[in-house]
C-alpha cells in the first residue's frame, strides 16, 4: 500500500525484478525451509559428496520420497540438468 493507503500497482517497478520464466516451463517455486543446524550440516556434506548443492539434494530426496510413496505427480518436470546450458552445435 502507498503512504496514502492506496494499493500499489505490482507492475510499477518497485521491489526486486524477477527474470522471465523460461519458455515452455513454469517458474520454480521458492520456499522457506527451517532446518536443525546439525541436519543441515549432514545434508550439505551428503550433497557435497554427490556434487550437488544443498537445494538440489533436498529436491532430489523429496522427489525420491514422493516417488516411493506413489505420490509424485506424473506431470512433474524432471530436475533441471546441472551446469551451464548446452550450446547447440550449429551456434
Amino acid at each position: 500500500m502507498s503512504p496514502a493507503g492506496e494499493p500499489q500497482d505490482p507492475q510499477a517497478g518497485e521491489g526486486p525484478e524477477r527474470p522471465p520464466a523460461r519458455a515452455g516451463r513454469q517458474a520454480r517455486k521458492q520456499v522457506l525451509l527451517r532446518l536443525d543446524p546439525q541436519v543441515y550440516d549432514a545434508l550439505a556434506r551428503w550433497a557435497g559428496e554427490e556434487l550437488r548443492s544443498a537445494n538440489a539434494q533436498i529436491e532430489f530426496l523429496l522427489r525420491r520420497a514422493l516417488s516411493e510413496a506413489g505420490r509424485l505427480p506424473g506431470g512433474a518436470a524432471p530436475i533441471p540438468p546441472r551446469g551451464r546450458p548446452r550450446v547447440p552445435p550449429d551456434a
